[in-house]
């Protein structure tokens, strides 16, 4: 008896405000979420937002602090310093280990797509590729080099003793000349990748050469949320590839060993979930490997234990060791 087939299906374009709206909801969310964090930066910087006394968000994305209380710090920065034998207070450590928990709910390169500020940067340059027809690619980059760069960053930030990627990223370039004010940082910053992207490659720089991003991908490998996937309604039409910023993630057959795209250069974007005609996809929770074994594990010390002291475990060497019996 033959299978049926799966049919086939693609989701038109919105038709209606609301359409839109529900097909764009993750890229309107991650922009709102930018553009909040950088609001609440600059609010606080250059007009003194304060609540109860206390700024909203001070510092930039390597250091602040939430309501002058709060210590947040990047993990990676923190890890090039600690390398180059600087001496991190307390107040970094626990900041570090603060991002480190968020990210590790959310999974790291959510930091990629939700806050990072060149992701405005590199979506656009995205678009504008699709809209001029550019479809090749002067160089050719495998994803793997950012883990390259992510190696000598920290190679370079032990022989110079300082936090070496901190000096040059564009991402904090960028970060620091709009909160801070600046001109030619902030257009070098933005120039420079959106053409890379644009002209020499697709996705260059978040997908391919940032070692900040190959960063929050080896700790997303361990992140609770991920994109669930529904074999039994996927039809296999490939529409979340040709969306996807990170398509290598996107391997059918071990997601459908696991249930997820469980890859931690997943950027959590959203993009698939919102394009998928079955709604094959959703965000979930990732299980925690071998819960079950230890339930079942514990469960089962705990019914021994008992026979052990009713005298009806069989095994009798537990019962004569026993010193309560």
């Amino acid at each position: 008896m033959m299978e049926n087939k799966k049919v086939i299906r693609h989701l038109d374009a919105p038709r209606t405000f609301g359409e839109w709206l529900h097909r764009y909801r993750f890229t309107i969310a991650r922009r709102f979420v930018q553009f909040c964090i950088l609001l609440a930066f600059i609010g606080t910087f250059r007009f003194g937002w304060k609540v109860l006394g206390h700024p909203i968000l001070a510092g930039d994305l390597s250091s602040s602090r939430i309501f002058d209380t709060v210590p947040l710090a990047d993990p990676f920065a923190a890890l090039q310093r600690l390398v180059a034998q600087y001496w991190l207070s307390p107040e970094s450590m626990i900041g570090a280990g603060i991002i480190l928990a968020v990210y590790w709910v959310v999974s790291g390169r959510s930091f990629c797509s939700w806050v990072c500020p060149m992701n405005l940067v590199t979506d656009f340059a995205f678009w504008c590729r699709k809209k001029l027809g550019i479809n090749t690619n002067v160089l050719s980059l495998s994803s793997g080099t950012r883990y390259v760069l992510l190696a000598i960053a920290l190679i370079l930030s032990i022989v110079t003793g300082t936090a070496a990627f901190e000096a040059i990223s564009p991402q904090g370039i960028l970060w620091r000349e709009i909160v801070y004010g600046g001109f030619l940082g902030l257009l070098s910053a933005v120039f420079g990748i959106f053409a890379l992207d644009l002209a020499v490659t697709k996705r260059g720089w978040c997908g391919h050469l940032c070692p900040l991003g190959a960063f929050w991908a080896l700790w997303g490998k361990i992140g609770l949320t991920k994109v669930k996937f529904d074999n039994d309604t996927c039809t296999r039409c490939g529409d979340c590839i040709k969306v996807c910023p990170e398509p290598q993630v996107i391997n059918f057959k071990k997601a459908a060993e696991v249930g997820m795209y469980a890859s931690g250069e997943c950027t959590n974007c959203g993009k698939c979930v919102s394009i998928c005609p079955e709604n094959s996809l959703n965000f979930g929770i990732r299980p925690i490997k071998d819960s079950r074994k230890l339930n079942r594990s514990s469960y089962e010390k705990i019914i021994h234990a008992f026979s052990c002291c009713t005298g009806l475990c069989p095994c009798r060497v537990c019962t004569a060791a026993c010193s309560v019996l």
